[in-house]
């Protein structure tokens, strides 16, 4: 099991992502085990006052450090360090490969603040990760931290039906994913690739290979110089190259 903690200031925003679906599924499974604290239990006074003015002026008010230190020390769970994150427009881009490596560890603590930014003690002396979801910025760390919590529970034994699901998705392979289809075989005039009606599953197999390659060429070509090809796959390329050019 993991345990998973999140610190915010506005719990309730979690309710509904947490209580339904496969991250529902996944704490009646026991294979995630998850909590909201408000840390402005933390504040150490009477006004439940957790930010103040920057010094050296400036706009906006900054998160103190004091309560985000204090919270994760009464939250810890682990007898070794947790990974500590802080959810941070300026933190490394979010990927498949990070949530991978998370979803190995045994404790996560994931920080979400708001206002103008952190204290910059909370950056350099208490945390262990900055993630960002993306080049934007939103009112607070509340919805990155439901997105990679998402993507790392999904990850756990158990958790999806399929045991092959995570392995075949987009990015943990390096490329995209290829196209699924279902039943009826024909709808409206628009028909069921014949080779995924075959029943041949060295032919089914090597169709989704090409076609993954193909969505990835097309969409995110980026992907495909860290990808091991073959040299049918690589002529393959290179005859899409051609036919987009001519």
């Amino acid at each position: 099991m993991i345990n998973i903690h999140v610190l915010s200031l506005f719990p309730e925003m979690f309710t509904g992502v947490f209580g339904t679906s496969i991250l529902k599924k996944a704490q009646d499974k026991e294979a995630v085990s998850i909590e909201v604290t408000d840390f402005r239990a933390y504040s150490g006074n009477k006004h439940n006052q957790v930010d103040d003015y920057p010094y050296g002026g400036g706009a906006g008010m900054v998160l103190k450090a004091e309560p985000l230190f204090q919270a994760v020390e009464a939250i810890t769970v682990s007898t070794t360090k947790p990974r500590i994150i802080l959810m941070c427009p300026q933190g490394q881009r979010f990927t498949q490969a990070k949530a991978e490596e998370l979803a190995q560890e045994k404790e996560l603590i994931f920080l979400c603040g708001h206002y103008e930014g952190y204290d910059e003690r909370v950056r350099e002396y208490l945390v262990t990760d900055e993630i960002s979801i993306g080049d934007f910025v939103l009112t607070g760390g509340e919805l990155g931290a439901m997105t990679v919590i998402d993507s790392v529970v999904r990850l756990l034994p158990g958790v999806l039906g399929n045991g092959e699901s995570p392995v075949q998705d987009s990015f943990s392979t390096g490329i995209l994913e290829h196209p699924h289809y279902t039943r009826p075989a024909e709808f409206r005039g628009m028909k069921v690739p014949d080779v995924l009606l075959s029943g041949n599953h060295a032919k089914i197999n090597l169709w989704r290979r090409e076609q993954s390659l193909y969505r990835t060429w097309n969409r995110r070509a980026d992907l495909l110089g860290n990808t091991e090809l073959t040299p049918a796959e690589k002529e393959l390329i290179v005859q899409w190259e051609k036919e987009k050019y001519n």
